[in-house]
């Protein structure tokens, strides 16, 4: 027994042993998706991300004596993946804002950058500043700096903010004139430039910012850490290094690290432009509310004028289809099978970006328009499959009857099949209209400005999804239980009818 004992403490001390030689992971966040310079799929290695940001999170993980591991996370979601735990530390392009440095542990600025205006070539001399935009369409990424600055430049010069969820669409669009311009930083514009020709970077910065990693407002102490990691690799070249790899050094990361190893304190955003880029976490959560309240009901209007219109066209669509499949010949009843399997076994998603930027070449459909018809065709997909059931669902009994009575084909379908299926049919329709106001959320990729899509930004700013998030579904429900109960209403009325 007590050999048993001592085999057993000895074999536990050495599996303690062990796990104490192997270092702990360090997780950081990054999205891949986001490319080159900060975080890519390595084209050779799918499974490896590379970049700048991949060099000083490995960087950060050397002075820790940790293990970095990456953590796959959408850009838009890393400073909440991060507060709930989900990785140590999140680095992909991410900028210093005071909404970060009041709700997130934020290191220092690792790379300063500046916000460029990309114009058309043939509009450099016309388009130098955000005022000589005036009245016209300026993209960017949704959840930045430069998107602040075009919702204050909104006020002020009366522009037009066209909000993207990546950086390559902004510029392709400002390419084939669907936008005046872009605001971004220059790390990006550099880049698209490389790939995409036609415009051209303006010299003059709109504003300057900068790169941090962010970590939880609780992991104050690791971030202390990584501060002194990332100061000694400013001293000894290091981050000069990484830098120079990928292309990005330039005279604005000396003065940087002059102005940091001297204690110098570096604020969040400068703007050089007179646009005020204060972002909403100076605001208390009542006053950003009152601030993105109107914004919110604008967004409203668009999800329900959207959502109605694409309905209509579904039904109409979708009237069409299943008549055609239960009347039709056998090639019709095949093609419109073959349209409703297509339209059903394919995401909503793909769809809208083949109707926007897939035929862009041949046909440029306005964002709206790509929006309304992307998601009509889909759901004339479901709504003719809830149709021809309706229809089936007739007793032959009824239609022979008719047929005895000398009605003709149309009469029947007019008269005595189509109402009755309608009636059959009001329910489930009914659900997919509030499925589709709900969908209609999918519609932001193509920078249509809906209500989900305006959330986001209001949580972003705000650095928080409660307010946010309460205030998106109560518009939701304000739009959706009203229509649940004139369907419930229209029902009790034909069943009593009919009764």
């Amino acid at each position: 027994m007590l050999a048993f004992a001592g085999l057993w403490a000895g074999l536990w001390a050495g599996g303690s042993s062990a796990a104490a030689q192997t270092p702990a992971e360090f997780r950081w966040a990054g999205d891949a998706e986001g490319g080159a310079p900060f975080v890519e799929a390595d084209p050779t290695r799918p499974n490896v991300v590379s970049g700048f940001d991949v060099e000083i999170a490995e960087l950060l993980a050397r002075g820790l004596h940790r293990v970095p591991r990456f953590v796959m996370i959408t850009f838009s979601s890393i400073d909440q993946s991060i507060a709930r735990g989900d990785a140590d530390i999140g680095l992909s392009g991410i900028e210093d804002t005071s909404t970060r440095r009041a709700v997130m542990s934020t290191t220092v600025p690792y790379y300063e950058f500046r916000e460029v205006l990309s114009v058309r070539t043939a509009d450099a001399s016309r388009f130098r500043t955000l005022e000589e935009l005036s009245g016209r369409k300026v993209a960017t990424l949704a959840g930045t700096i430069a998107h602040d600055i075009l919702l204050q430049s909104a006020r002020q010069f009366g522009i037009e903010a066209v909000s993207y969820e990546d950086d390559v669409h902004p510029y392709s669009d400002l390419v084939l004139g669907r936008v005046d311009a872009v605001l971004l930083d220059n790390v990006l514009a550099d880049r698209r430039r490389r790939f995409i020709s036609g415009f051209t970077i303006q010299p003059e910065s709109v504003a300057i910012g900068h790169y941090v990693g962010v970590l939880s407002a609780a992991n104050a102490r690791v971030r202390d850490a990584c501060n002194e990691i990332l100061l000694a690799a400013m001293r000894d070249g290091a981050l000069e290094r990484i830098f120079r790899k990928w292309n990005v050094w330039n005279d604005d990361q000396p003065r940087l690290y002059a102005r940091l190893l001297a204690g110098e304190q570096v604020i969040p955003v400068t703007s050089s432009a007179g646009v005020d880029a204060r972002s909403t976490a100076s605001l208390s959560a009542l006053d950003a509310t009152k601030r993105y309240l109107p914004s919110l009901l604008r967004a409203s209007v668009v999800t329900i004028v959207l959502s109605c219109v694409s309905m209509a066209l579904a039904v109409a669509l979708g009237v069409v289809i299943a008549t055609g499949r239960v009347y039709g010949g056998a090639p019709v009843r095949g093609l419109l099978k073959a349209y409703v399997e297509v339209m059903r076994g394919t995401p909503i998603l793909l769809q809208l970006f083949v109707l926007y930027y897939g035929i862009a070449a041949a046909i440029r459909l306005p964002a709206f328009g790509a929006a309304f018809l992307g998601l009509a065709l889909n759901y004339s997909a479901y709504e003719s499959e809830i149709y021809r059931s309706a229809l089936e669902a007739i007793s032959p009994g009824q239609l022979e009857a008719a047929k005895t009575l000398g009605f003709t084909t149309r009469q029947i379908l007019v008269l005595i099949r189509g109402p009755q299926a309608f009636r059959l049919a009001l329910a489930p329709m009914t659900n997919d209209f509030i499925a589709l106001l709900k969908d209609s959320s999918l519609v932001s990729v193509l920078t249509v400005m809906e209500l989900t899509k305006q959330t986001q930004i209001f949580a972003t700013n705000l650095g928080s999804w409660v307010v946010p998030g309460v205030l998106c579904a109560a518009l939701y429900l304000a739009m959706s239980l009203p229509l649940a109960a004139l369907a419930s209403r229209l029902e009790r009325r034909w069943k009593a009818a009919t009764s």
